[in-house]
């Protein structure tokens, strides 16, 4: 492959190593059990780097990760890592976890992996060394805290407000839903409506949960994700906590959409290669009608129409990571957006044809929670998430249209000059 190095494999096994030390023991009990990692787990996955690598392809990364004295996995430089580094990442959280979407998402993809960016990306000097230094260390954790009851894919429907105090200081008052890791989180990157400046992205502490308050949603995967519903009663953000310009939240918001949907593609991907991967261990066990299961040329089409689909996403995921590796994030905004949105909605839909394939190979292993089918059970209860978190199928093609219909017009004016 033309986008793979000798850094690329080692990071993988490296990865693949620390996750398999540090949660593989534990994983399948912290998913049926609903357990959200403790506090010593986080650590040890910052000890391992696996925390850091959230931010080493941002602009300011490499250079904080020096002055911190954090290490990547295998070693890996900074300056080095890339676009199809943090693919990797992705794709092997979803192995370390064994398919747990709630514990993954738990860990580190749900929570830190886009609570953290926006801080990185457009926060102060001040809020980058009191939030991401010990978030990426493992002894805090954040999350990012958009959705609300009345608005999901629509963020700009959002109630939640922040008041500006004659101190500078801000108010923020209203509730957040599906708030993936809030149980646990110590800081919320929350975007807010203001009537000085309108949208506004603001970092708020947790502190004695007074005035912020946590309480846990049950959804069709583990509560092992620590999902919450956020409650801000008059949460007083200091004026320095306010991220990136006043008046710029949506915009930071959007930024963050494209990473986080694309950082979704990879690893839904792996995990629907993950089931198919179950479906040809067990075709090569289970004896049907004196034949192998693998045997029976209905299971081998069911098989071939998986790997098809999945192959074919991950041919555009990597299309497409290769044009992000080349460009700078603001042409990634403009030019990719539409492109991310498709691949996202593309993924969704090719894990819902996963979970039906596969479950008619398992018959009623598929829907037993435990012994061999229990990847895909588990997969079975949680591959709608990918097509609801980050936007809905829907609003991806919407958007992307949108998006081409603006290109479209530009190229049109310009025609007719």
């Amino acid at each position: 492959s033309p986008y793979y190095s000798q850094t690329h494999h080692d990071l993988r096994v490296s990865i693949r190593k620390a996750y398999n030390d540090v949660v593989g023991p534990h994983v399948l009990l912290w998913d049926e059990e609903g357990k959200v990692c403790a506090p010593e787990v986080n650590k040890a996955l910052g000890d391992a780097g696996l925390i850091a690598c959230l931010i080493a392809s941002e602009p300011k990364g490499p250079a904080l990760l020096k002055a911190w004295g954090v290490a990547l996995p295998s070693g890996l430089d900074p300056q080095d890592h890339g676009m199809f580094h943090g693919l990797i990442e992705n794709e092997e959280i979803v192995v370390g976890t064994r398919g747990c979407y709630g514990v993954k998402d738990g860990l580190l993809g749900g929570c830190a992996g886009i609570g953290l960016p926006p801080i990185v990306k457009f926060g102060s000097e001040y809020l980058i060394d009191k939030v991401a230094k010990p978030v990426v260390r493992g002894t805090k954790r954040i999350c990012l805290a958009i959705s609300e009851p009345y608005a999901g894919s629509d963020v700009s429907k959002i109630h939640t407000t922040a008041t500006m105090h004659a101190d500078g200081s801000w108010r923020v008052n209203g509730v957040k839903k599906w708030i993936t890791g809030g149980m646990v989180s110590d800081y919320f990157t929350t975007l807010v409506q203001t009537k000085e400046h309108g949208f506004c992205m603001m970092l708020i502490e947790r502190g004695d949960g007074t005035t912020v308050e946590t309480r846990p949603i049950k959804t069709s995967y583990s509560a092992a994700a620590g999902t919450s519903y956020v409650t801000f009663e008059d949460a007083v953000v200091p004026a320095e906590h306010v991220i990136g310009v006043k008046g710029q939240g949506f915009y930071h918001a959007m930024a963050n959409f494209n990473f986080e949907r694309w950082g979704m593609v990879c690893g839904g991907n792996r995990h629907a290669r993950l089931v198919v991967e179950e479906c040809f261990k067990w075709g090569l066990q289970r004896q049907v009608f004196g034949k192998k299961l693998l045997e029976q040329a209905v299971i081998r089409f069911k098989l071939g129409q998986m790997v098809a689909e999945i192959e074919s996403v991950h041919s555009m995921l990597e299309d497409v990571t290769f044009q992000m590796n080349n460009m700078t994030e603001a042409e990634i905004n403009k030019h990719l957006a539409g492109p991310i949105s498709l691949l996202k909605y593309k993924q969704s839909r090719t894990a819902t044809f996963v979970a039906d394939n596969a479950c008619q190979v398992f018959g009623g292993r598929a829907i037993t929670r435990t012994g061999m089918g229990n990847v895909v059970e588990k997969f079975q209860r949680s591959f709608k998430m990918m097509a609801i978190l980050g936007g809905s199928e829907e609003i991806m093609c919407d958007f992307a249209m949108r998006q081409a219909m603006r290109q479209a017009t530009k190229v049109g004016e310009l025609a007719r000059l």
